[in-house]
């Protein structure tokens, strides 16, 4: 019978798919979900234009719209739909059926929100204008000090003398 030879993956494969998993997965680090309406969620009882005005919204944050299913809706309108609330021809229906509806906000654009069925005419619209993200911050300098005299002394000089004492230690143990 001839040995079946299992090929397992090294540190190397392993060390490329996690770096590949992180790269996946960082733009979403930076990525909010906002409820709408916060505590409230989408209902008629909440000025959703005072909820998003202090808020900065960002490529690739999420809106999350939590609501009575069988009463309320999610649809994107046009700007001139928005405002005058015709909910008639939705520019997309974000309405799942389940009441919790989540949208990515994937292009740097002003998106207009509504409820049709009536609601809309009671307040329950939000426009979010998404920007493009922010850049990182940048890192601080570094201000010189002697405490960094004296780091890179014990970097140049005493790490390697260490490394060097060890080396005659374990060589003098070995002719012993």
């Amino acid at each position: 019978m001839e040995a079946v030879r299992r090929r397992s993956f090294g540190w190397p494969t392993m060390a490329v798919v996690l770096t590949c998993a992180l790269l996946v997965m960082l733009p979403q680090v930076y990525s909010i979900r906002y409820i709408v309406g916060s505590r409230f969620g989408w209902t008629n009882s909440v000025n959703y234009t005072n909820w998003a005005k202090d808020k900065h919204f960002y490529n690739g944050d999420w809106l999350f719209f939590v609501y009575d299913r069988n009463q309320m809706n999610v649809l994107e309108l046009n700007k001139t739909d928005y405002e005058s609330c015709n909910t008639d021809h939705p520019l997309h229906n974000w309405t799942t059926g389940a009441g919790r509806d989540v949208v990515p906000l994937n292009v740097t654009k002003t998106y207009y929100f509504a409820s049709g069925k009536g609601y809309c005419y009671g307040g329950m619209k939000v426009a979010i204008h998404v920007e493009k993200a922010p850049p990182p911050p940048k890192a601080a300098p570094v201000r010189s000090s002697s405490t960094n005299l004296l780091n890179s002394f014990k970097a140049q000089i005493m790490i390697p003398a260490l490394f060097a004492t060890a080396a005659v230690w374990d060589a003098f143990l070995l002719l012993w």
